[in-house]
């Protein structure tokens, strides 16, 4: 663990500098297409990381947020960051989202912890990965102009070391409905979801009397098994109104975002 000063000049915690300059360019991404974020709301954070997101939310919003973040490794990071915010509705717990309450084994890169999964089959075909690492690269930001210059042949090596380097750690999932249930919540006015290829079974896990709490949702979806055009399925029976489009560092992926507003 260490301390890095994004570019505005906040610090945080992290476990690499270059993935938390990253990861504050890509959070960026979630508040765009009229997602609305007001003082005095609630939003959930899936895939919480360290904490970016919610660090950004709370420089301008006196909002509660409960994050999320199942590998012990990433929050212990977290944890920092949530108590360098000294803000007591940053509320933060051990464990991942998904469909069912149970423990499984996630898959953490060290190398790039971003990126660890409780579903490694989003990386089995090794040129989605690549092309993610480019896009990454192409988009840091301009205190680490090296990166945008790194030769593609490099990118092979950089995607052998991160998955050779990968360990199976055993982490903690519940239902976002466990959670609405145990923290007694009325209203959920924004969720994010960034959960590396579980965002489906997010969705699958909240009961059908919960739906009409959430508000707006964005969420990053891996589209293999034809897995968005599932998800926007759900939305649209829950009655969201949505935008799809692809973040521009990452337009050659198969990766989307979606932004979910109650009609």
């Amino acid at each position: 663990m260490k301390k890095t000063t994004l570019k505005d000049g906040t610090k945080i915690y992290c476990i690499t500098s270059l993935e938390a300059q990253m990861l504050d360019v890509h959070v960026s991404e979630y508040f765009k297409n009229d997602i609305v974020i007001n003082s005095n709301d609630t939003i959930i954070d899936i895939g919480a990381n360290i904490g970016i997101f919610g660090h950004r939310i709370l420089q301008q919003y006196k909002a509660e947020i409960l994050a999320f973040e199942p590998i012990d490794i990433i929050f212990k990071v977290l944890e920092k960051n949530v108590k360098l915010s000294k803000n007591d509705k940053y509320k933060i717990f051990p464990y991942g989202i998904s469909n069912k309450n149970e423990s499984i084994n996630f898959v953490y890169y060290p190398n790039c912890p971003a990126l660890s999964t409780s579903s490694p089959e989003i990386w089995n075909d090794n040129q989605q990965l690549l092309l993610a690492i480019k896009g990454s690269l192409e988009s840091a930001p301009k205190e680490w102009w090296w990166a945008k210059f790194i030769p593609t042949q490099f990118y092979f090596l950089i995607s052998y070391w991160m998955k050779r380097n990968s360990k199976n750690i055993k982490c903690e999932l519940k239902t976002l409905s466990y959670v609405i249930e145990n923290n007694s919540l009325h209203k959920i006015d924004l969720l994010k979801i960034d959960c590396e290829g579980n965002e489906l079974k997010v969705l699958e896990g909240i009961d059908e009397i919960h739906w009409p709490l959430i508000k707006q949702i964005v969420l990053e979806v891996h589209n293999i098994d034809d897995r968005l055009n599932k998800i926007i399925n759900i939305l649209k029976k829950q009655g969201f109104k949505l935008k799809v489009e692809k973040e521009a560092s990452l337009k050659e992926t198969d990766l989307f975002n979606i932004y979910a507003k109650r009609i």
